[in-house]
Formats: C-alpha cells, structure tokens, sequence
C-alpha cells in the first residue's frame, strides 16, 4: 500500500465546494441544532468518507455539524481527521477562501463574519487535550 503524501490543507475558490448533508427537520431536537442550521446557512450529496475515498481534498466546517449525542459528534469528527479530512470553523475557511482585502466582495464578506458564528458547543469539547483531536 503506497503512503498518501500528506497535504497543506489550502482551500482553493476556483476548486472548493461547499457540501451540506443530512440537514433534516427531524433532528431539531439535536442539541445546538438551531446555531448549526445557522452556520450551515452562513455558509450555503454523499459524506466525507466519500469524497476522501474519491481522492478529494475535504475541509469539515465543524460549527455546522452535529449529531444524535455530542459523543457521537466528538467521535464522527475524530474519525473524519482520521481519515485525513481538515476540521475548520466556518469563519477559517470563509477567510481562506476569500484571501486577503485585495479579495472584489471583501466588503461584504466581512460583514458576514463580523457577527461571530453561534456557539455551537464545541469549545467545552476541545478544551482540556482531548485525546480524540491528538
């Protein structure tokens, strides 16, 4: 089995693409749900697993993700870095993406992230080392 050549993990405009999944009604009753429905807005199919088994280079956007439990939410992006995808906030990748203030929309992307994305309860899952994101 030939190593895979690790990556700088760049998002690129002219060859990104925003992917939502799984952004169900039912699962209001999630905790966070409505702040993760919010980003997953800000930031407007098939899974990361996918996409990585494709070749693609993926950027989770970890404030709009969730899950049943935040054990499985912790757990599903470990494993997702574990795969070799990138966890980034929503406001990272939005500043990557758009460069510096050279960028023709800076202006109106900084009226974006000027109002901080919501809590969507991750900060209490990364303090403390976890050992999941070593």
């Amino acid at each position: 089995m030939a190593a895979v050549k690790p990556s700088l993990g760049r998002v690129l405009p002219g060859s990104s693409i925003l992917f939502l999944c799984d952004m169900q009604e039912k699962f209001r009753h999630i905790a966070y749900f409505p702040e993760i429905v919010s980003v997953a807005a800000r930031m407007l199919k098939n899974t990361t697993l996918d996409l990585l088994d494709r070749g693609l280079q993926v950027h989770v956007v970890v404030d709009a993700c969730s899950s049943r439990s935040q054990v499985d939410r912790l757990v599903a992006l470990a494993r997702m870095r574990q795969s070799g995808a990138f966890l980034s906030t929503s406001e990272g990748l939005i500043l990557q993406l758009v460069g510096d203030a050279a960028h023709p929309q800076f202006k109106e992307i900084q009226k974006v992230i000027k109002e901080p994305a919501p809590d969507s309860g991750l900060l209490s899952l990364f303090q403390g080392q976890n050992p999941l994101f070593r």
